[in-house]
């Protein structure tokens, strides 16, 4: 029996860090558009090593600043708890206006590899210069 329990709390731990896509890289895309994508990569890679934020990034996450600083986003993509049940991101799309890049997509996310929500998010990244200043993102649970 403490076998089994063992067994099943190491198949869950591991779970935790599995990931199904991540954000296909794409040739077609601006200097902009792939900076925004090193960051959808990390939502499922968690290593954000590639991710060039400017040191006073910050993001709000549905009206609430829930990043306060490039280095605090990196570590939180890498290590984060929350981060460990995005299973995949799909169907992303990106758009570019100036120094924003708009990036829609599906996020999938459960635990022990069962998908239990998808999610439909819009974030907006302020990339002036090659690193990510500003995030906003948008979020809203997907039906099915």
């Amino acid at each position: 029996m403490r076998l089994l329990s063992v067994t099943a709390t190491a198949a869950i731990l591991l779970s935790l860090g599995t990931a199904t896509a991540a954000a296909q890289p794409d040739p077609s895309d601006s200097p902009r558009q792939a900076v925004a994508r090193t960051y959808l990569d990390a939502l499922v890679s968690h290593d954000a090593g590639a991710v060039p934020f400017a040191p006073n990034a910050t993001r709000i996450e549905m009206g609430v600043q829930t990043g306060f600083s490039g280095p605090g986003m990196a570590a939180e993509l890498d290590h984060g708890p929350l981060q460990r049940a995005i299973q995949g991101i799909r169907n992303v799309t990106l758009v570019e206006t100036g120094d924003v890049v708009t990036a829609h997509y599906l996020l999938d996310a459960g635990l022990v590899g069962v998908r239990l929500a998808t999610v439909s998010i819009t974030e907006t990244f302020v990339i002036p210069d090659g690193t990510i200043h500003f995030i906003e993102a948008t979020i809203v649970p997907v039906a099915g």
